[in-house]
């Protein structure tokens, strides 16, 4: 359960400052730092970071409202990068939290990074956020352990790129980086980094996926044409159902994955979760886009700033393909009698099956 006063307070932090020229100036600046300004001096970067490491406390489901409230906002800034991911992978080593903005290296198929004689060598892609962030963890493997390491961003090379949302997506160069490796506790990895990762854009897509739904309906209500609002037509109508049932959808598998994650394994709601944001995110477009019309397609008009996100999120940690293949795999691995209890209870169950020799990985 969240605190509506941290919903309440950040609702107004990215309504005063992400203003439609806000979100335009940092697609071409690469960061906003004037969002940063407030999200920082309100700590709202950092919740979900513990007290004992420098952090302000509060609970998982605290920080993921605060990135739902962003993703309705288009917030131009590494907001679950700097605490839920980076600060996550910093408390739980022993790590100083940055205090200013941070990302991790999310592990990309096409990364050549390789820990070898105390040094980092190699690329790592689709780095979110790097060249504004002061400071990138990345998850190693020493002695076959997982290790952490905290690189300052001036010690790499960064090669510009950005998503379709004009994000920076870029490309690190670790050129034999020298980095102090912290041992990792059990359950912080390169796969939970992933998983958690996955479940931050599951709550900024619930909440893009809210706003474009309002923007939408709010839209069709003021649009006339033959006399009356386009939303009376039966077609527009359709298309705010079937947006609206998506995006609800979303937000309750947010809500349920939120649950197992503060429980503790929560790999089955997760996935499931990103699976149903992923496919949602094509649909709502769709609707959104077919409700407003040639609208909807200008420059000028705040929908793309949601819309173009949504497309943009749903291929990172893990694409359509990725998530239905971990939930594919994982309800054969239980077999036919297994499916049902499955279904119901989660990653609880496969927790269970996978120490009685299950396969779940």
């Amino acid at each position: 359960m969240t605190d509506s006063l941290l919903t309440e307070t950040a609702a107004r932090v990215f309504a005063d400052t992400c203003t439609f020229a806000a979100v335009e100036q940092a697609e071409a600046d690469g960061f906003a730092s004037d969002v940063w300004a407030a999200v920082a001096e309100t700590g709202l970067a950092w919740v979900s970071v513990p007290e004992a490491a420098g952090g302000p406390g509060g609970s998982l489901g605290d920080a993921l409202e605060v990135v739902r409230v962003a993703g309705r906002f288009a917030a131009p800034v590494p907001l679950a990068e700097t605490g839920l991911l980076a600060g996550w992978l910093a408390a739980a080593t022993g790590l100083p939290v940055p205090g200013g903005p941070a990302t991790v290296v999310p592990g990309t198929p096409a990364d050549t990074l390789t820990w070898t004689g105390g040094r980092l060598h190699g690329s790592a892609h689709r780095v979110p956020w790097a060249a504004a962030s002061e400071r990138i963890l990345v998850v190693v493997a020493d002695e076959g352990a997982p290790h952490v390491l905290s690189v300052p961003s001036r010690d790499v090379r960064i090669e510009p790129v950005v998503n379709l949302a004009g994000e920076p997506r870029e490309t690190v160069v670790f050129d034999a980086v020298a980095a102090d490796p912290a041992p990792a506790p059990a359950g912080v990895d390169g796969d939970a980094l992933f998983a958690r990762g996955a479940l931050t854009r599951v709550a900024a897509m619930a909440g893009a996926l809210e706003r474009t739904v309002e923007l939408t309906v709010g839209y069709t209500n003021d649009r006339h044409q033959f006399g009356k609002a386009i939303g009376t037509f039966q077609a527009v109508q359709a298309h705010l159902v079937h947006a609206a049932q998506d995006a609800a959808i979303v937000t309750m598998a947010l809500a349920t994955a939120t649950r197992a994650a503060e429980r503790g394994d929560a790999r089955f709601e997760i996935a499931a979760a990103k699976l149903l944001a992923d496919q949602a995110a094509s649909r709502v477009t769709r609707h959104a886009h077919q409700a407003h019309g040639a609208m909807g397609m200008t420059r000028e008009y705040p929908l793309h700033h949601l819309t173009r996100r949504l497309w943009a999120w749903r291929s990172e940690f893990g694409d359509e393909r990725h998530w239905s293949r971990v939930l594919g795999t994982a309800l054969v691995a239980g077999g036919a009698d297994g499916l049902y209890p499955t279904i119901t209870g989660g990653s609880a169950v496969l927790g269970v099956r996978a120490t009685q020799g299950g396969g779940i990985t």
